[in-house]
């Protein structure tokens, strides 16, 4: 396909690599920080007229903002659009705005898919990214070749826009929580005077393993903190979800604590340290370092 990527960043540009590699086109916007020379793309001055020139147009972008901003902005996404093309969002943005760029899309006669995407910054590069989708099944068919380009665990969630981005909502959720309590479990094990590695050893045999105690623990005893996954993207996410839960008129009071604490690691001065330092948080209210 002549496809349209528009986000080259840290997980963007692997990702596009793939779909390159798997024989479809891309197609990117200049401004781009830069143009990997093997992505072998075409390159043009907006998203417009990415979107001109594509059937399909990729996003993966920061934050909602951003996502608005290239699909209906000037020279945007939307105006290069026409009848049959197909839109796919891999960013993680509101469930609601997701659903109202949708219809905004659909209107002009093209499709629209919300697929976020977990695995981060190796999962990208590995091509074995967990994709979440939302939409309707015809556009999901559709997608599912060059999710499969980008992703080795691919689930269409359902049929209705922002679907996709409400599983990504879980998914950081459960991410969050699960490295804080990763992080009290080894600050405890090592204030207590075991050696925190064992204690790690021991409970990924039972019932406690997971893939965060295995990846972040070990970055949490190894004082591995280069991202990874960004805390203040992270914090992005859980806005996302405290504000959907306000808007669903419910609570979500670990979720909340949990970002206390990642407000913490930003105050200091750890917004771009990998999520894993959240552990910092905790060494610092017991005065013992993991590690």
């Amino acid at each position: 396909m002549e496809v349209g990527f528009i986000g080259l960043g840290i997980m963007g540009r692997p990702m596009a690599g793939h779909l390159a590699k798997a024989g479809h086109r891309p197609h990117v916007v200049r401004r781009a920080k830069a143009v990997p020379p093997e992505l072998n793309a075409v390159v043009h001055e907006t998203a417009r007229a990415v979107a001109e020139s594509a059937e399909v147009v990729i996003l993966m972008l920061p934050d909602t903002p951003d996502v608005e901003a290239v699909l209906f902005g000037p020279d945007g996404v939307a105006e290069g659009l026409a009848e049959g093309k197909l839109v796919i969002d891999m960013s993680s943005i509101s469930p609601t705005a997701t659903q109202t760029f949708a219809e905004r899309i659909e209107a002009q006669g093209s499709g629209y898919v919300d697929a976020p995407v977990s695995g981060g910054e190796a999962g990208a590069k590995a091509a074995s990214l967990t994709i979440m989708a939302g939409g309707p099944q015809i556009h999901f068919d559709r997608a599912r070749p060059l999710f499969e380009a980008m992703g080795r665990s691919i689930t269409h969630i359902g049929p209705r826009n922002g679907d996709g981005q409400v599983a990504k909502v879980a998914n950081q959720i459960v991410v969050a929580l699960t490295i804080e309590a990763v992080a009290e479990a080894l600050v405890f094990a090592a204030k207590a005077g075991a050696d925190p590695r064992k204690v790690r050893e021991a409970l990924l045999g039972g019932f406690a393993g997971s893939k965060i105690l295995d990846v972040h623990g070990l970055r949490m005893i190894e004082r591995a903190f280069d991202p990874g996954f960004r805390v203040a993207l992270h914090q992005k996410d859980l806005n996302i979800a405290l504000q959907a839960a306000r808007e669903l008129k419910m609570a979500l009071p670990n979720t909340a604590a949990t970002q206390e604490l990642f407000n913490v690691c930003r105050a200091l001065g750890g917004a771009n340290w990998d999520h894993s330092a959240l552990v910092r948080v905790l060494e610092t209210m017991a005065a013992h370092e993991v590690g």
